[in-house]
């Protein structure tokens, strides 16, 4: 089976035109696509690319003032490195344990004990990180901040203790907001809205009530009676990815591609009938860790399964009957 590329676009090819770079931000443009493999980029950004952050807490003490499960959900929310994030198994997919591993998980511990009369604050720079690991970038906490603490876990007074064994795993924010790559996406096409996809309200003039943005500037701007083209589609996108330091922004568009390509090698592979299964090094795409933590069948078959398991169409309590029997009466069907 043949499968063409994107009508028009085949010869030229994709184009991509970096406008500003950063430690936490890229800004580009993209050209040579259509507007649906430029949004399946933004959204891929967004939810399916794989990182490092924090899935299990293993409480030990905690005399704070916040309940535990506070304190962990803050946890998960501090960025973790996640550079050569591929070293890391799915959990689900691990061939050495049943929940976490070193082959698919961090330990980061956090012991920290006030002593004195002075409130004390408990940063991410007290997690310690456990050997071994994957490789020796994973799971690191990120800290930019100029006096190197990072983000403020909680506060201790005198006497009080925490004491925390954390689990760290490969996820995606399609799962949990905790695994995204990026604090925002920007997108943008058409700023001149010649294409007229944006319908502006506005009281007297929509040219003063609605300011152009800055990427109107490398787009010609309508002319005054310049007639509509009715078979324009646009060409030319406009990314600003700001990376929330797990992962620098060139390596999240690399991963975002690298995910396409895996997904629509899947879709490939099953129009064409080929009925190998796909991995996490062929086809698979990546994956978030079990959503439950009893058992290990949630989510083997996504799409065909429930919490419960794969009941293949059935209810909790069994197929095509209510909780009482094959019918609310007893009976077996329709008389």
């Amino acid at each position: 089976m043949d499968y063409d590329a994107m009508d028009g676009l085949e010869d030229a090819g994709p184009r991509v035109t970096v406008r500003q770079a950063s430690r936490d931000r890229a800004d580009f443009t993209m050209e040579g696509v259509d507007l649906s493999f430029a949004n399946s980029l933004r959204r891929t950004l967004l939810a399916e690319v794989p990182t490092m952050a924090i899935d299990l807490v293993e409480v030990q003490a905690n005399t704070s003032s916040l309940a535990d499960e506070f304190i962990a959900h803050r946890l998960g929310l501090i960025p973790l490195n996640s550079k050569n994030v591929d070293d890391v198994a799915y959990t689900r997919d691990c061939e050495y344990c049943e929940q976490y591993c070193e082959h698919c998980s961090v330990t980061l511990d956090l012991h920290a004990r006030c002593t004195g009369d002075e409130i004390m604050k408990v940063y991410a720079r007290d997690l310690v990180v456990s050997e071994p690991r994957p490789n020796e970038w994973v799971g690191m906490p990120v800290i930019t901040d100029s006096l190197g603490l990072g983000s403020v876990i909680c506060k201790l007074r005198k006497d009080q203790e925490i004491r925390m064994k954390c689990i760290a795993k490969k996820g995606i924010a399609k799962e949990h907001a905790k695994w995204a790559p990026t604090s925002a996406v920007g997108f943008e096409y058409d700023p001149h809205n010649k294409l007229r996809h944006l319908d502006y309200w506005y009281e007297e003039d929509p040219v003063k009530e609605w300011p152009k943005s800055h990427n109107a500037a490398w787009e010609d701007a309508l002319q005054d009676g310049e007639p509509f083209d009715f078979s324009a589609n646009p060409s030319k996108f406009y990314f600003d990815v700001e990376s929330i330091g797990n992962l620098e922004p060139d390596a999240v568009v690399l991963q975002g591609i690298k995910v396409m390509q895996q997904k629509l090698a899947l879709v490939i592979q099953e129009l064409s009938g080929d009925d190998r299964n796909g991995d996490a090094d062929g086809f698979g795409g990546p994956r978030s860790p079990d959503g439950m933590q009893t058992g290990g069948d949630y989510g083997l078959n996504q799409g065909y399964t429930t919490p419960f398991g794969d009941t293949g169409g059935q209810t909790m309590y069994g197929g095509g009957t209510t909780p009482f029997g094959a019918t609310p009466y007893g009976q077996s069907g329709w008389q």
